[in-house]
């Protein structure tokens, strides 16, 4: 068990999920390169790099109608990359305002997009690569650790998640009260 309490003024559930939205000034981090891959199934995504020469690379997934400049995305990147890893910041699929091609969208269960990133880093020369995942992104991230396990390379060595939604039918619930 916990013993966190958080301040008086975020007792309230919705205060505390939106108040470093709020609270955090503004953030970016010097050398973003988008990249634009097509994926094995005629689709694409957007990927933002921050690359430093680093042998190790961080992939961040992002959470439900997010993106890679969102202001947590953009705090962890800068964070690892103080810390000397190359980032990798990926967008789901329409998430960058653009139309993808497919009619697919993302889905909390989808995992297939990561699995291709993985691969990607690999084969582009990452020695160690560790995961990163925010509410849905760190759903994604679980099951591609844990569902997927037996295709996952040796290279990942470490994952990191936030705010995960475990029960989605109850969540969904939640998200829809006013």
């Amino acid at each position: 068990e916990l013993d966190y309490a958080p301040p008086l003024y975020l007792r309230n559930s919705h205060l505390h999920t939106v108040y470093a939205s709020f609270a955090r000034s503004e953030l970016s981090v010097e050398g973003r390169l988008r990249e634009r891959v097509d994926t094995p199934d005629g689709d694409f995504l957007d990927l933002d790099w921050y690359q430093r020469g680093h042998d190790r690379l961080l992939i961040i997934s992002h959470g439900l109608e997010g993106h890679s400049e969102r202001p947590y995305v953009l705090g962890m990147t800068q964070q690892a990359v103080q810390q000397g890893w190359d980032v990798l910041a990926w967008n789901y699929r329409s998430c960058t305002g653009e139309p993808n091609r497919k009619l697919q969208s993302y889905h909390s269960g989808s995992t297939e997009d990561l699995d291709f990133l993985v691969k990607l880093a690999v084969k582009r020369g990452y020695k160690s690569v560790s995961l990163c995942g925010f509410s849905i992104g760190g759903n994604k991230t679980l099951l591609y650790l844990t569902r997927d396990k037996q295709w996952v390379p040796d290279e990942v060595r470490s994952a990191i998640t936030f705010s995960v939604p475990i029960d989605l039918v109850a969540t969904s619930k939640k998200l829809a009260k006013p």
